[in-house]
Formats: C-alpha cells, sequence, structure tokens
C-alpha cells in the first residue's frame, strides 16, 4: 500500500495546481475523512456496540431516525465544528444550518448516513457530502448561503461503509476513489480516474412504485423489461439496494442507470432526494465521470435551490440511457422539478 498515494498526499498535489490555494481545503477533507473513519467504525461494531435499531426520534423529514443517524451526525459535526475551515454546515439530521465556531471559507452540507433503513440487516450504508464556497459578504452564514446551485461545488464526495470501507470524490477533475487500510488508519488512492461506461444494461429502480410512475419511466422500464424480444433488442438487469451510495458505487465501477423519479405516490412532493445534499454531489461525482444527471427534463446540477431540504426526482448513470430517459420526457413533459 506504501507506494500508493494518500488521500491527504493526493490532495495536497492536487491543490498545488491552484495559485490561490492555502491549505484549507485539505484540511477540511482531512477533518471529513476522520468523520468517516469514525462513522465506519461505528458501523462496522453494530449490535456489539447496540448502535443498531431505532433512536426513538424523528429528524425534520418526518423519518424515524436510527440510532447509527444520530451517531454519524453528531461525528461529522464534531469533527468539523472547531477546526475553523467551515463557516457552517447543514445536515439531513438537521433543521436549520449550524454556524461553527469561526468563520472558515468554506460550507459543508452532508447525509451523515445514507441508506439507514439498512443498518439492522448490515447492508451496506454510506455518507455523502459537499463542500460549497462561503459567500464573501462579511456577515455571519444563513441558510441562504447554501442554496447555490450544484454547479457552484468545489467538491463532492461519498463514503462507502460495505466489506472494505471507501472514499470516492470529485474537486471538478475526475472521480477518484480512495480505500481505508485499516491497519494503518489511511485511506490511499485505489481507484483513480473512475469512468462510467457510456452504455448499460444495468437499471436500478424501486418497482413496488411503478404504478404511481408518470409516463415516461414506465416506457423506459417496460422497454428493458422487455429484454430482446422488445424494442430495445437486448436483456437488461434490474438492482435495487435502497441506498444511494451503493447504486452509484455500483454505476460508477460497472455502469447502469439509478432512478427515484417523480411520481403520483405524493403529488406534494416533487421528489423523494434532497438536492443539496443527495442529488447534488452525486451528479457532480457522475458527471465528472462522463456519466449524465437530470430530474427527468432538466440538468440536475443547474437546479436553484430554494430551501435546505429540497426534494427532487432523481436519474443518473450511464450517458446514453439517461439520454434516452431524457428524450422519453421531452416527448411526453412532466412537470419540472
Amino acid at each position: 500500500m506504501l507506494n500508493r498515494p494518500t488521500l491527504t498526499q493526493f490532495i495536497i498535489e492536487s491543490q498545488g495546481h491552484h495559485a490561490d490555494a492555502t491549505g484549507d481545503f485539505t484540511g477540511l477533507l482531512n477533518d471529513v475523512a476522520t468523520a468517516c473513519k469514525a462513522i465506519a467504525s461505528a458501523v462496522a461494531r453494530g449490535a456489539l456496540a447496540d448502535v443498531l435499531g431505532s433512536a426513538g426520534s424523528g429528524n425534520i423529514q418526518g423519518e424515524e431516525q436510527k440510532k447509527l443517524d444520530v451517531i454519524a451526525n453528531t461525528t461529522m459535526i464534531a469533527a468539523n465544528e472547531w477546526r475553523g475551515h467551515l463557516a457552517a454546515m447543514a445536515s439531513e439530521e438537521m433543521e436549520h444550518i449550524l454556524p461553527t465556531h469561526q468563520r472558515g471559507r468554506y460550507l459543508l452540507v452532508f447525509d451523515p448516513l445514507d441508506g439507514s433503513s439498512n443498518t439492522d440487516i448490515n447492508m451496506t450504508l454510506g455518507t455523502i457530502f459537499s463542500v460549497l464556497r462561503t459567500p464573501d459578504n462579511g456577515r455571519d452564514p444563513v441558510a441562504d448561503d447554501f442554496f447555490q446551485p450544484g454547479t457552484r461545488q468545489i467538491c463532492a464526495g461519498y463514503a462507502l461503509y460495505g466489506p472494505s470501507t471507501m472514499l470516492v470524490l470529485t474537486t471538478g477533475q475526475g472521480v477518484n476513489g480512495f480505500t481505508l487500510d485499516r491497519n494503518l488508519g489511511e485511506f490511499f488512492l485505489t481507484h483513480p480516474d473512475m469512468v462510467i461506461p457510456a452504455d448499460t444494461s444495468e437499471f436500478a429502480i424501486n418497482m413496488s412504485n411503478e404504478r404511481f410512475w408518470y409516463p415516461p419511466v414506465q416506457r423506459y422500464v417496460a422497454e428493458c423489461r422487455a429484454g430482446r424480444t422488445g424494442p430495445r433488442g437486448r436483456d437488461f438487469n434490474m438492482r435495487w439496494i435502497a441506498s444511494m451510495v451503493a447504486e452509484v458505487h455500483r454505476i460508477l465501477n460497472r455502469g447502469g442507470v439509478f432512478m427515484y423519479p417523480r411520481d403520483l405516490k405524493d403529488p406534494a412532493k416533487p421528489g423523494r432526494l434532497r438536492l443539496l445534499y443527495e442529488a447534488n454531489p452525486m451528479a457532480f461525482i457522475v458527471e465528472q465521470a462522463g456519466g449524465m444527471a437530470i430530474t427527468g427534463e432538466a440538468r440536475m446540477l443547474d437546479v436553484k435551490p430554494t430551501s435546505l431540504h429540497q426534494r427532487v426526482p432523481v436519474i443518473l448513470g450511464s450517458t446514453n440511457e439517461v439520454q434516452r430517459i431524457a428524450d422519453y420526457h421531452r416527448e411526453a413533459p412532466v412537470m419540472a422539478a
């Protein structure tokens, strides 16, 4: 492993290409990585540490919090609030933004434990995060500072807590994956320059919602299910893990399409996934790996946020398949997010 660059070495080398680099960004990513290591340890201990099951509370989304949701959120905050790199943080588990104790250069948004419904069955979990610049306005941070379109992200990434712990990130110059060596406590570069194949025969969607989908998604999935006897003339495989991190990681490694589209199940909600700390960071990663990410009718990274917990439909993955779905939406428009 020692012949591979560590995460810190990789980020320092990357910062060397930017004349205005100060080291703050390296420090911030190291703090995030430290939090992910601690969360990975808690996830790995599971029932041995009594961290499974419900926390007996709900979050601002109206969702039941798992014990690991609370632990992961607290861990990410503790790793960052006193370090001086951030002005404020926002999280899936917090109703409001959390200003830090020093006015740093960056804002951090995160989903501390993606896929937490899987905690009690020992399935893959993850952490998603995005870094934005603090507006240079001389005042204390407010929620509006976070309402930047995805194109303004300077970094996005996720940690994957599976058989091995990985940290996958982009700073706008491609996507790289780092694997945690638990003996050394370091993330090492193991998956450089990750690229999503443009073509795929794999899609991921929750089929239980089929009756609520709009026609463009129904058409696409029906064609995939028809296989070689249908209009596509080839067979497709369907996957569903109920963890966005796991779904995107599979797509990064072998291609595919992930869909959580707008539907009629709850017309008051334009989508299920949150724009700032789920959809945008994953869309940034997917685009940097050569893929495509849309709401159905719009590019994900162009959507202007209007609230911390704004929901959007998400369709992302291999370019040629996502483009096909976008074409179907143009032929039979659905209200845009």
